[in-house]
C-alpha cells in the first residue's frame, strides 16, 4: 500500500483530543501553505482561514458548537471563511497579481477580466455565497488530506452556528463570514473512535469506469 494510502487509512474525524499537545510552528506553517495552495474555481481565492488559538476563546466557541468538546480541546481550531462579496474591484485586484506575478500583458489579461466581472455581475448574492461556500469544501478537503500526511489529527465540522462564530470572532468587520470549522492537533489516547476499523462501500461500489 502506498504511503498515501496509508495515511488515509489512519486518519479518522476525531472526537477527543489530548488539550496537552500542539501543533508546532512548522506544522502550522504547512497547514497555512496548503490552504494558500488549494485549487479554486478562476484562481480567485474567495476565502480565508481563521486560526484560533486563544484557549478562552475556543473555550466560548464550544457553545456555539452544539457543545462538541473537539473545539475547546484541540491544539488550533480551523474556520474556513468566504469573502463578503466578489465584486468588481476584487476581481480587478486578482488580475493585478497575476500581472505582476507572471508578467502576463493586459491584452492577454484584460478579456478575461471583463468576462469575469459580467459573469459575478449576473449573479445573485445567494449564488455567489453558494459558489464561495464550494471552494470552501474543497480547501477542507485538501486540509485533511495534508493533515493526514502530516500526522495531524482533524476534525472536519458543520455542526456550529456560524452567526454567533462571526460576531465572536469579529468576522463581519473583516468582510468575512464563516462556513465551516475544523479542529486539528493530537488525539486522546481514550478517543474510543480511534480504535474502529473504517467502514467505507468500497472501491467496487463507489466508482464507475466507463
Amino acid at each position: 500500500m502506498s504511503h498515501v494510502l496509508e495515511q488515509l487509512q489512519w486518519r479518522y474525524a476525531t472526537k477527543k483530543f489530548d488539550s496537552g499537545k500542539k501543533l508546532s510552528t512548522e506544522k502550522l506553517s504547512i497547514l497555512k501553505t496548503a490552504f494558500d495552495l488549494t485549487a479554486t474555481s478562476f484562481g480567485l481565492q474567495p476565502l480565508k482561514l481563521v486560526i484560533v488559538s486563544e484557549e478562552t476563546i475556543k473555550q466560548e466557541l464550544v457553545e456555539f458548537s452544539f457543545n462538541q468538546q473537539m473545539v475547546g480541546d484541540c491544539s488550533h481550531l480551523l474556520v474556513l471563511c468566504i469573502e463578503s462579496e466578489v465584486n468588481e474591484q476584487y476581481i480587478v485586484d486578482h488580475f493585478k497579481l497575476i500581472q505582476e506575478v507572471r508578467q502576463t500583458p493586459r491584452e492577454i489579461l484584460d478579456p478575461y477580466q471583463e468576462y469575469l466581472i459580467g459573469h459575478f455581475g449576473d449573479k445573485e448574492k445567494i449564488e455567489v455565497d453558494e459558489w464561495m461556500t464550494k471552494q470552501a469544501y474543497l480547501a477542507m478537503g485538501n486540509l485533511l488530506t495534508v493533515c493526514a500526511l502530516e500526522e495531524i489529527d482533524a476534525c472536519p465540522m458543520e455542526g456550529f452556528q456560524p452567526a454567533e462564530y462571526d460576531r465572536l470572532l469579529g468576522l463581519k468587520e473583516r468582510g468575512l463570514r464563516s462556513v465551516l470549522v475544523m479542529p486539528v492537533g493530537y488525539r486522546h489516547k481514550e478517543d474510543m473512535f480511534s480504535q474502529l476499523k473504517k467502514v467505507r462501500r468500497g472501491v467496487e461500489e463507489v466508482i464507475v469506469e466507463i
